[in-house]
């Protein structure tokens, strides 16, 4: 096993692995939730290696306030284990990624209307985390759920997960990047939907107020500069 690889998962259901962290169904309290556990690093010194995960379980702490404050959907956070690197959420068994629906759709073939719908919903929430100065850092379709919601004209809410790059800042260079990297994994995931971010991109420009003119001029700058190195 190599100096940076997790410990097995111990018979726990696990859904997401990257290089910071894992993603796992576990318990907190005796309830059925998520749970996301990040890497020791053990290239780092001990007491820097705290300090920074730390850091990071708090900044996603942070997060989960602002965005409740902007009105944008999070999993429930049920509670933090610092000495265990652990933050514990809401489990939504019924919920899907927006991937998981638009490569549904397209294997249909005949679902723009649904596309369109979720592209709105997307750009909404986008829209009101940059209105509320929050970066989200990894904006793709994996990192957005979708909880059903009976009878409502849109049939789930779309829920945003995965703040571990996350942070507040109200510069607008830092949020066309996030535009940018959003862009690059659309095109990336959903290259068959190659009018996705416009469609995106128009409902941000309805729903973020906050220096949109300012933003979209950095987002076409960035662009314009080329790729930029995601974590997705």
């Amino acid at each position: 096993m190599a100096a940076d690889e997790p410990e097995p998962t111990n018979g726990q259901t696990l859904l997401k692995q990257g290089a910071e962290g894992k993603l796992y169904i576990g318990q907190h309290g005796g309830v059925r939730c998520l749970v996301k556990e990040r890497f020791s690093k053990k290239y780092r010194h001990p007491d820097l290696d705290v300090q920074l995960t730390r850091q990071r379980i708090k900044a996603e702490q942070k997060a989960f306030e602002r965005c409740k404050a902007a009105g944008v959907a999070t999993p429930k956070l049920l509670g933090v284990d610092m000495n265990g690197r652990k933050i514990y959420m809401e489990y939504l068994d019924q919920a899907k990624t927006a991937k998981q629906l638009v490569d549904e759709t397209v294997l249909k073939g005949d679902g723009k209307a649904a596309i369109a719908q979720l592209a709105a919903e997307v750009g909404r929430v986008v829209g009101a985390l940059h209105g509320h100065n929050i970066i989200h850092g990894d904006l793709t379709t994996s990192n957005m759920l979708l909880d059903p919601v009976e009878g409502a004209e849109l049939p789930y809410r779309l829920v945003m997960i995965d703040f571990g790059l996350s942070y507040h800042s109200m510069n607008v260079e830092d949020m066309g990047v996030d535009l940018y990297v959003l862009e690059r994994a659309l095109l990336s995931a959903h290259s068959e939907v190659p009018e996705f971010f416009e469609l995106v991109l128009d409902s941000y420009r309805q729903h973020n107020k906050f220096k949109l003119a300012e933003t979209i001029a950095k987002y076409e700058e960035v662009r314009a500069r080329g790729p930029v190195e995601t974590t997705s």
